[in-house]
């Protein structure tokens, strides 16, 4: 393969292939369709006389038999010049034998019903969140009322950002959430910003947060007695990563069902929770709900943080529009899915936090690292092992389903030329956008080994809010600049605003009342992106040793461009 390579690269046919697939001379148009398009200078059989203008010509073949399906002489065993049907010959130096993809277009398939996306938001939404976030949040409201506003505050928000995000993701069913909309409203330097931001930091960084938590939990599971040790959390976290990953890899239709029976389980989970509260409730445990106002803290800067911490166990209530693509009538299940998924995910976090307080007072709350742990400890007895087990299944759900997305994120993002190409490219035959999902994790792991879950979370919430408060920009310009645009579903403009103005506050909030240097880091790194749109993206500034890279790569992980990058 390695001699291929070399010889594919030393006749120098490193160019990039337009929509018609031509032969070397120009003579016959074969259709996208008809194969794997690679980037070399010619794509019909070595010769590069004719693909045929039969009913079928070979499937594929890259430039000398480079594709991975077809290829070969002269072209009259895949069809010839002018040949009927025939099977696809197999080049000298091609990867696989006859051609076995079926005469359709590389591209991805829309696999994600109403059930998988409500299963995708409320799957990806219930994470660690849930079960480690009430104790801060007490702890920077002062009192049990507070917080409980503050958490029905955090789902009323989610759910009126998700209904803006549903107007935007029917109007633009490409995938890439905020980076298609970016676009459309804005053009392109904001949407290179978004893609940089969230593919460097947002996506990997939530994705490793979630799997510590899954590392901490699962290790907690087994070990009891003592704090568990870091390095074996970090390794566990580590697999939880590459479980995950050859899942996505592996099949669109296996990802969404492992966050389908995840997302069941974990529900399960939270009515442990639920039931067990309602038991003590029934005892007369309400103790700790009497006087909910008191200690509260009224600081600006303590409310806005309040939600940071209370927004990171609702986020995940636009992975769904990362998906349009992949989403069965996206202009009928979008918006229902989030109308679903939560509601559905509120009423949880209500019913959980309410409780969380029949077995433990404010002050425990405060000091526990666990809540859900403290909670199993206190009601279960024997049977405390299960707490952990449920949050473990709930945080590997919830990394499931982030990854799913953040693979499309970087899939639509390098299809507009704003990162490495092999970042768009697909697996010609499962379908998923591997080379993104790999990328995604690699960065994740990085993460992993030498972050903490504190160090990550403001950060991740600080910046996360900046590009929501975006969306919203652009939701409120293409009313303007689009008025007759369809909109298969419309939000009340008083909607986008409020969360416009919600955003502004979370933003500006904690740096007026307690500036930190992070802010400012976040802020730098956002802006400095633009060091390398210039020069890359505006100028299309080409490296020349990526195009190898590229094809190495390409080859390596059996991906193609999707059909629509060559029309």
């Amino acid at each position: 393969m390695l001699d291929t390579i070399k010889d594919f690269l030393d006749y120098g046919f490193i160019n990039n292939i337009t929509g018609n697939n031509t032969d070397l001379q120009g003579n016959n148009n074969a259709s996208p369709k008809d194969g794997v398009q690679w980037r070399g200078n010619r794509s019909s059989g070595s010769n590069g006389q004719c693909n045929g203008n039969g009913n079928r010509g070979s499937t594929g073949g890259g430039a000398f038999g480079l594709g991975l399906y077809g290829g070969g002489g002269d072209g009259s065993e895949g069809g010839g010049c002018n040949g009927t049907e025939g099977p696809a010959a197999a080049g000298p130096d091609q990867l696989e034998g006859p051609g076995s993809i079926e005469n359709d277009s590389i591209h991805l398939k829309r696999r994600v019903g109403l059930i998988s996306g409500v299963a995708l938001i409320v799957g990806t939404m219930i994470g660690s969140g849930i079960f480690v976030s009430p104790s801060g949040l007490l702890l920077r409201t002062g009192s049990i009322g507070m917080s409980f506003v503050i958490w029905m505050a955090c789902g009323l928000l989610s759910l009126l950002g998700a209904l803006s995000y549903a107007e935007l993701g029917t109007m633009n069913t490409s995938s890439g959430a905020e980076y298609a909309y970016f676009m459309d409203a804005f053009g392109a330097p904001p949407a290179f910003l978004f893609s940089w931001a969230s593919t460097l930091v947002l996506k990997p960084s939530q994705m490793a947060i979630i799997c510590l938590s899954f590392g901490k939990y699962a290790v907690e599971a087994f070990v009891t007695q003592c704090e568990p040790p870091e390095i074996v959390v970090k390794m566990v976290a580590l697999l939880a990563i590459v479980v995950i990953l050859y899942v996505n890899c592996y099949s669109v239709n296996l990802a969404t069902s492992v966050q389908n029976v995840f997302t069941a389980a974990k529900l399960v989970a939270v009515l442990i929770v639920i039931i067990g509260g309602a038991y003590k409730i029934s005892e007369g445990n309400t103790q700790h709900l009497r006087q909910p106002f008191k200690n509260t803290q009224y600081s600006i800067g303590n409310i806005a943080t309040a939600f940071y911490t209370g927004l990171w166990a609702y986020d995940g209530w636009n992975n769904l529009n990362y998906v349009t693509e992949e989403i069965k009538n996206p202009s009928r299940n979008l918006p229902r899915s989030i109308v679903i998924g939560i509601p559905l995910v509120t009423v949880c976090y209500a019913l959980i936090n309410i409780s969380y307080l029949t077995v433990m007072s404010p002050m425990e709350m405060q000091t526990s690292e666990a809540v859900a742990v403290t909670f199993g400890n206190r009601l279960l007895g024997v049977m405390a092992w299960l707490m952990p087990l449920s949050v473990t299944i709930s945080t590997f759900g919830s990394a499931n389903g982030t990854l799913f997305a953040a693979g499309r994120l970087c899939f639509a993002a390098s299809r507009e030329g704003h990162l490495l190409d092999i970042l768009s490219y697909v697996h010609i035959r499962r379908y998923t956008p591997a080379p993104g999902l790999i990328f995604h994790s690699i960065i994740a792991g990085a993460m992993v080994l030498y972050g903490t879950i504190d160090s990550l979370i403001d950060f991740f919430s600080f910046t996360a809010w900046i590009f929501y408060g975006g969306s919203m920009v652009a939701l409120i310009v293409m009313r303007h600049t689009k008025p007759n645009y369809p909109r298969p579903y419309k939000v009340p403009i008083i909607i986008p605003y409020m969360v416009l103005l919600i955003s502004i506050y979370l933003i500006i909030g904690p740096i007026i009342d307690k500036p930190t240097i992070e802010y400012l880091y976040a802020a730098l790194f956002i802006l400095g992106g633009m060091i390398f749109y210039v020069p890359f993206v505006h100028y299309k500034l080409r490296v020349p040793f990526m195009d190898g890279i590229t094809v190495f790569l390409q080859m390596l992980f059996e991906v193609a461009p999707t059909s629509n990058m060559f029309e």
